[in-house]
């Protein structure tokens, strides 16, 4: 299992906005779509549903570099960047498949927490462990088949 997870789709239609590019909006969706895929790929979470708990989003930050188009295919790679005792910090890069374009970068600040009350709770090793922290510098600059 790679430590930078990759997920591609393409450009619906129904995400473009009235400026005729995709949506911001669309980005911060498919942050939380790659993020649970990649969380779904690795033992994070059942361990995390096993004890009753869930990951909350607590901020989003993203910063948009070139726009993207209807029909357009995009890889996301997202990466755990560190982990602490009931946060882990998650980064994204936005990729067009056509041309390597980075279209995107942004992050996502989780908090582990009681699915029930809502509390931030200390994560167990088992979910900690589950992401293998990825420092920048392994974060690929261009995107490779």
């Amino acid at each position: 299992m790679s430590a930078i997870y990759r997920y591609e789709i393409t450009v619906p239609a129904a995400a473009i906005d009235e400026n005729g590019h995709l949506n911001n909006v669309a980005y911060v969706q498919w942050m939380q779509d790659v993020a649970i895929a990649h969380a779904n790929h690795t033992p994070c979470a059942q361990a995390s549903s096993a004890i009753g708990c869930t990951w909350v989003v607590r901020a989003h930050r993203i910063k948009y570099l070139q726009s993207a188009f209807e029909g357009e295919a995009i890889a996301i790679l997202t990466w755990i960047a560190n982990i602490r005792k009931v946060r882990a910090l998650r980064k994204y890069k936005f990729f067009r498949l056509s041309d390597g374009a980075v279209l995107a970068t942004g992050e996502t600040d989780w908090v582990f927490a009681d699915a029930k009350t809502g509390r931030p709770k200390a994560m167990p090793a088992a979910v900690a462990t589950a992401f293998e922290v990825v420092p920048d510098e392994a974060v690929p600059a261009k995107l490779t088949s």
